[in-house]
């Protein structure tokens, strides 16, 4: 065996080069060392009661039992389960509407372009804070033009029936951008032959928008569903910020729950359990929707 150049040759003539292992080390070894590892440190420790001082107590299945019994826990997961009922379809929604408006080229369009995606760049922190002061029951602007329209001013953030929804406009204004990027492209790319030869054929536009633009968007409308679905039901920042679960867990999610419960309560073991729940749940609905549209898409 003898080296030549930036590999080696083995006596049987095959030469193998080390560079391309050189590349794809640097996704590779960050990867398992911060995503893998800590992954499946945490399935281990959902079995165990462990509260950070001291050596983890394997109590096997224990943590999942209580977990499935705990009122909190289910109040957690149907919240996230209302969140992402109610983010998922706002975000699709508003963003091909936006994504429409821009295509269009209709006055202004360059300028909304720029506001649309703004909000993607802002990090959750401030985007709660923004509209903690829009949503302020006494001094918010929302009440105050509602109040105009001889609404009364309505608890966004401070009401078990209203404080979910609050939590949810912000996270559709702030999920917003990356939707209405991904609707804009695959609307650009859309043949325009197709629209001109519905025209001809007597299409109006909502009839070529329904039979000629939305199937060639539904690959794209599946990939957004699929990423905010997820971004939905482990949403957090947005939680924490503006309501902090509160009031009485009516705006709690899982992943608030779960930092209560391991970073306040220091139950790292309990808390891993609910993470890994949270896992499937978050598995099982993805696969769920795919084949759900994959099976629309082929018939």
């Amino acid at each position: 065996m003898r080296a030549e150049g930036s590999g080696w040759q083995a006596a049987g003539g095959a030469r193998r080069d080390w560079t391309g292992w050189l590349f794809v080390a640097f996704f590779t070894l960050p990867f398992l060392l911060f995503n893998l590892a800590p992954l499946l440190f945490g399935v281990v420790l959902a079995f165990t009661e462990w509260g950070i001082i001291g050596d983890p107590v394997w109590v096997g299945t224990a943590n999942f039992e209580q977990a499935l019994a705990d009122p909190w826990v289910a109040n957690a997961f149907w919240n996230t389960f209302l969140y992402a009922c109610t983010i998922v379809p706002g975000v699709v929604v508003f963003g091909l509407a936006f994504a429409l408006f821009v295509h269009q080229r209709w006055p202004l369009s360059t300028l909304a372009r720029t506001l649309f995606f703004t909000p993607n760049v802002v990090s959750a922190t401030v985007i709660g804070l923004v509209w903690v002061w829009l949503l302020d029951t006494q001094f918010g602007l929302v009440n105050r033009y509602l109040a105009w329209l001889g609404i009364k001013p309505i608890p966004w953030l401070t009401s078990g029936d209203w404080s979910l929804i609050g939590v949810s406009i912000a996270s559709i204004w702030w999920d917003l951008g990356l939707a209405f990027v991904l609707f804009l492209a695959a609307l650009q790319d859309e043949p325009q032959e197709l629209h001109e030869a519905a025209a001809i054929d007597g299409a109006g536009r909502i009839r070529r928008f329904v039979h000629v633009t939305l199937p060639h968007l539904r690959p794209t409308i599946s990939m957004v569903v699929t990423l905010q679905i997820i971004a939905s039901m482990r949403i957090f920042s947005q939680v924490y910020v503006m309501t902090n679960g509160a009031p009485h867990g009516s705006s709690q999610s899982v992943i608030h729950y779960i930092y209560q419960t391991a970073i306040v309560q220091y139950r790292l073991g309990y808390a891993s359990a609910v993470s890994v729940l949270l896992f499937l749940a978050i598995l099982a609905v993805t696969v769920l929707q795919r084949l759900l549209l994959r099976e629309r898409a082929g018939g």
